[in-house]
């Protein structure tokens, strides 16, 4: 009877994978996440990765493959991943809105490179982040650089889009915040159902921005086609 319970909750937990089900808005940690150093992280992943080659019959010893495992636990630590680490959140100072700016400020095209938590394969699309200043205005390279931070690690859709909306209403003391990402997922492109042309599409709408009108306000910024 174990067994087969076993084998229903693996089942159950591959198919929420395989549905890319997500219901939390953290990212899931554990209180010790921090304890090791980036160097120690970065020591044992590569032992780990070295073990996985190896067990699919690589042959490491190739100068093609030897220095895989350890550019691997680099990538994971430092660039892929970096988001996990707290002290990596890009300070996001405000400023007095000196120019009295009353209308959405929006965002377009920022570049998302995120890697899907349930099959670790990468999420490539686009966000559009939009705020309505309460009297305090963010740079504009800031908001791109939140959302490449949330993007780096383990991550689900909706959630990304969450936590950006969050971080930016933190950081200019305003409901008054959107944002839509529009990406690929490899796991559903290059695997799985191998569909190639779908694309995921998520929203978080706060404060005046749950007003419909606003929202399509906002959705009409984001298709103007600008020819510089």
């Amino acid at each position: 009877m174990s067994q087969e319970i076993d084998i229903m909750n693996y089942e159950e937990i591959d198919d929420i994978g395989d549905n890319h089900i997500g219901d939390v808005t953290k990212t899931p940690m554990r209180a010790d996440a921090f304890e090791l150093s980036d160097a120690e992280k970065i020591e044992k992943i590569q032992a780990n990765v070295k073990e996985i080659m190896e067990t699919l019959g690589l042959d490491l010893t190739d100068d093609s493959l030897q220095g895989t495992p350890r550019r691997v636990a680099k990538a994971y630590v430092k660039e892929l991943f970096g988001g996990l680490n707290p002290e990596n959140r890009p300070k996001l100072s405000t400023f007095n809105n000196s120019y009295q700016y009353g209308e959405m400020l929006v965002e377009k095209n920022i570049v998302v490179y995120s890697t899907c938590e349930h099959h670790l394969l990468p999420i490539i699309g686009r966000a559009h982040v939009a705020y309505i200043s309460k009297g305090t205005v963010v740079g504009l390279s800031k908001m791109n650089r939140i959302v490449d931070h949330y993007a780096k690690r383990p991550q689900v859709q909706e959630r990304l889009t969450r936590q950006i909306v969050k971080a930016l209403q933190e950081a200019l003391g305003t409901d008054d915040v959107a944002c839509i990402i529009d990406a690929k997922h490899l796991c559903v492109n290059s695997r799985g159902v191998k569909d190639i042309e779908s694309s995921t599409v998520t929203a978080e709408f706060g404060g005046a921005f749950k007003n419909v009108d606003k929202q399509k306000e906002f959705r009409d910024y984001i298709k103007l086609e600008t020819k510089f």
